[in-house]
């Protein structure tokens, strides 16, 4: 088995996270905005207990189909068609939150408050909360600012996008809970 199909298009972030050992056996994971599933070939494959939301229903029923294929006692009611703001899962469920690259799809500010409470909401206490934001700090020089936190980039996408105030802020807030 090549490395690919071991680890599939794991982002390299969340690798390190698997290779530091902060992603363990016997943590029960959720991946919010799962989307196909590029982050959780290893751990469906591992036998890691795996949970996932997103609001394509396209990616839902695309990792549904690799879970059944790569850990076939897993339950498709894992994948679930769901907006972060309004996750289906209980509150302190998951030892680990995977929120990657998916906050840059806020609307605005409260729209980002929501989806990174609902995302915060399911992690357990002293659970890793992995999070890869898009962010304005190091690229202003590059994109066009339509207002608020909302920013056109270079590849064409128009994203919200944090900055450092942002940051601190929230890691304030975080922190408190």
């Amino acid at each position: 088995m090549d490395l690919q199909e071991q680890f599939g298009s794991i982002d390299i972030y969340a690798f390190d996270q698997l290779l530091r050992g902060r992603i363990a056996p016997g943590m029960r994971i959720f991946d919010a905005g799962c989307g196909h599933g590029r982050n959780l070939v290893y751990l469906l494959r591992q036998g890691y207990e795996v949970y996932g939301v997103d609001a394509d229903p396209a990616a839902i029923a695309s990792i549904r189909q690799l879970a059944s294929s790569l850990a076939p006692a897993l339950s498709g009611d894992n994948f679930r068609v769901a907006r972060l703001e309004t996750i289906p899962f209980p509150y302190e469920f998951a030892d680990v939150v995977l929120c990657n690259t998916v906050l840059h799809f806020a609307r605005d500010d409260d729209h980002f408050q929501e989806m990174l409470q609902g995302t915060w909401n399911v992690l357990k206490p002293g659970g890793l909360y992995f999070c890869r934001l898009a962010s304005t700090i190091g690229t202003e020089n590059i994109l066009k600012h339509l207002g608020g936190r909302r920013y056109h980039s270079p590849d064409g996408a128009d994203r919200y996008l944090v900055d450092a105030e942002l940051l601190e802020h929230w890691t304030r807030q975080l922190v408190r809970r």
